[in-house]
């Protein structure tokens, strides 16, 4: 928006100065509008693909973080799944040793 406006000064900077000197000041002038015009517009253009572009970018975080929030969901959710094994693992394998242990004594008291 600044360049915008600078250019627009200065092509009115130009027309105004164009105008007092001398007898194609007119046509001077009317050209140094016609360019502020066109400056005016590829101004605009530029804005507005900078604003495109911006759109764009922010679509591609959004995409990019909200997969790895999934990823990191299902990361989650297949270590819980992993605990939950290990635990259910090592219960029954401590159930075994108890029941051997018992077993065991059993066995030592009947001797």
């Amino acid at each position: 928006m600044q360049f915008r406006t600078m250019a627009t000064m200065a092509a009115l900077t130009l027309a105004a100065t164009l105008t007092a000197c001398g007898p194609n000041a007119n046509e001077a002038a009317d050209k140094a509008k016609a360019a502020a015009a066109q400056a005016a517009d590829a101004a605009k253009s530029a804005a507005s693909s900078a604003v495109d572009a911006t759109k764009d970018a922010a679509k591609a975080t959004s995409d990019a973080t909200k997969e790895a929030a999934d990823k990191a969901a299902a990361a989650a959710s297949n270590a819980a799944d992993a605990t939950k094994d290990a635990a259910k693992d090592a219960a029954a394998t401590s159930k075994e040793a108890a029941d051997k242990a018992v077993q065991d004594a059993k066995d030592a008291a009947k001797k």
